[in-house]
């Protein structure tokens, strides 16, 4: 083959990965089974993700149908362990986990970078292709004996006690785990050796700093899962005696090898969220994002301190006073930093050109629930209150208005933000507004009466209940269907605009990163000429195009016409 000399003078980059390495772009089963494409991988995350998400809804629907009235309605309550269980462990491991790092991280971040891949294309097909194989475990044991031992599969119960599939759960969890841990390596090498000229670490869209913060967590503590969970299964096949106290083991060590894990665990599940955010208030704000280095530093800081705080999740597992007091404090420590977060927000939004289109409020609705999510977090984080609200439904309650209110809301906020980037297509705004506020009001109704509840002495994973707590239960199963209505407007919503939406141009919301210098939907190499980064939030970068109808690089921006 002839070799062809670049001038060094050229503005052109060698791509980071030939074209003879992907799949040809076409449609077929095998073309997408076999591709490297960053962004047919992300979108075929995001396919199975909401499933998942489907999934865990159903199981939560059967909870709180179940719950409406005291007494056990269509369930026994073996059944409802079992229904509990599996909604906690599909939701957690299959879709809060991997939601915004697999699915919106893989298409979104390379284009980003202005990058033609991820630095590890095969190695990225390779996670999604673990985390398929973990989640048909899941699937496996729902038609074999189901699973009751809770989320956490805490011993002596899981390894002793129960005759339901732990041994195929765990080997599931362990997959998804080496799947987690080979997306934050693709992720932390590629933002560090593929950024484009001028995106110095100060210009790194915020985003970024979130993948960055928690590929740092993915690396680190996601071993620890995997190491525990073998050694349950090899306790559970072999009678080693790790954790079984007859045989010299200790069951709560089993809790401090999950929770070492299970709680940066909690902030690889947010701090993509409040990545996400970041990006849409500054975006529908029309304004320069307050305290940029702030919230950039502060995803660092909350990446590390993660791993300092799991012992909060144990006040009543006979833990020393002086430990006891060291995890509280800390706990109140890693509050700040996300604190730094909401107030910048706050102050981004103020005397912001604010736009109410459905990502921000999706955003705005992420912020409120995550502050009452945070301040009753609060409560927890001390022993004396934590002794009394431990396993209520006030747990409940702050667990779903962090993991969910937080995750969730600000995985939709951005599943629209980049839908247009992803798809070419725009959805109705009439009907995702709709859809977000209908689902903000459910789940408010559906999780803050559990707070009065857990606060009056409703213990949590009880499948019946004494008549004092019927109204509240009621309201909340009442809120739950509500929930159910907005995400399945959003779905149809969203659906819908596959086939009947408009075409989306390059840019529909005048953000100022560099993924939406580029077509909409992106070509195979992404980018037409090489991006040059500069700053992700100078909103003046962009200006309003009448004949495209979005936006486009203000003049003195443009890349030259020779590209």
């Amino acid at each position: 083959m002839t070799q062809v000399d670049i001038p060094v003078e050229s503005p052109v980059r060698p791509v980071q990965h030939l074209d003879k390495n992907f799949i040809n772009h076409s449609k077929g089963f095998l073309s997408w089974a076999l591709t490297l494409d960053h962004k047919r991988i992300g979108l075929m995350y995001l396919v199975g993700i909401s499933l998942s998400f489907f999934l865990g809804g159903l199981f939560a629907l059967a909870i709180r149908l179940e719950l409406f009235s005291p007494g056990m309605q269509f369930m026994d309550a073996a059944t409802y362990n079992q229904v509990f269980t599996l909604h906690g462990a599909v939701m957690v491991f299959l879709f809060i986990i991997p939601g915004i790092p697999a699915a919106l991280g893989n298409v979104v971040l390379p284009l980003m970078l202005g990058a033609k891949d991820v630095a590890f294309p095969r190695l990225n097909l390779c996670s999604f292709y673990l985390w398929l194989s973990g989640a048909a475990f899941f699937i496996w044991t729902l038609f074999s004996n189901g699973l009751d031992t809770g989320w956490t599969f805490y011993t002596p119960y899981s390894t002793s006690y129960t005759d339901t599939s732990v041994i195929q759960a765990t080997a599931g969890v362990f997959m998804l785990g080496f799947s987690s841990i080979f997306t934050g390596l693709n992720f932390l090498v590629t933002i560090h050796k593929m950024r484009p000229p001028g995106m110095t670490w100060h210009k790194l869209p915020l985003f970024l700093w979130g993948m960055y913060g928690t590929a740092i967590m993915q690396l680190l503590a996601t071993p620890v899962l995997g190491i525990t969970l073998l050694l349950l299964i090899m306790e559970t096949t072999l009678g080693i005696g790790i954790f079984d106290p007859s045989k010299g083991g200790d069951p709560v060590l089993y809790q401090h090898f999950f929770w070492f894990y299970s709680h940066p665990a909690v902030y690889i599940m947010i701090l993509p969220a409040m990545a996400v955010v970041s990006e849409i208030i500054a975006a529908f704000s029309r304004k320069h994002i307050f305290g940029y280095r702030m919230i950039a530093y502060s995803s660092v800081s909350i990446a590390l301190l993660s791993f300092l705080v799991w012992g909060h999740h144990m006040f009543v597992s006979s833990e020393s006073t002086l430990a006891t007091l060291i995890f509280s404090a800390i706990t109140f420590t890693i509050a700040i930093p996300s604190a730094i977060k909401v107030f910048n927000w706050l102050a981004t939004l103020y005397k912001g050109s604010v736009q109410l289109d459905t990502p921000m409020l999706y955003a705005l609705g992420f912020m409120w629930l995550f502050t009452i999510g945070g301040l009753t977090g609060l409560f927890l984080a001390v022993l004396s209150t934590d002794v009394v609200l431990h396993d209520t439904y006030f747990v409940v309650a702050h667990f779903h208005y962090v993991m969910v209110g937080g995750t969730l809301f600000a995985f939709l906020g951005g599943l629209h933000y980049w839908w247009p980037k992803m798809t070419g297509k725009m959805y109705s705004e009439t009907s995702g507004r709709i859809a977000a506020v209908t689902a903000f009001i459910g789940f408010n109704l559906a999780f803050f009466p559990q707070f009065i509840m857990g606060s009056r002495g409703m213990p949590r994973r009880y499948a019946d209940y004494t008549a004092d707590f019927e109204l509240y239960h009621r309201l909340s199963t009442t809120g739950t269907l509500i929930l159910g209505v907005g995400l399945a407007l959003l779905a149809y919503t969203l659906l819908r605009s596959l086939f009947g939406g408009k075409k989306a141009p390059a840019n529909p919301w005048g953000s100022a990163t560099i993924e939406w210098e580029c077509p909409s939907p992106p070509p195979h190499n992404n980018f037409d000429h090489p991006p040059i980064a500069s700053d992700p939030y100078d909103m003046e970068r962009v200006e309003w195009d009448e004949e495209v109808q979005g936006y486009v690089p203000a003049a003195g921006h443009r890349p030259p016409a020779s590209h």
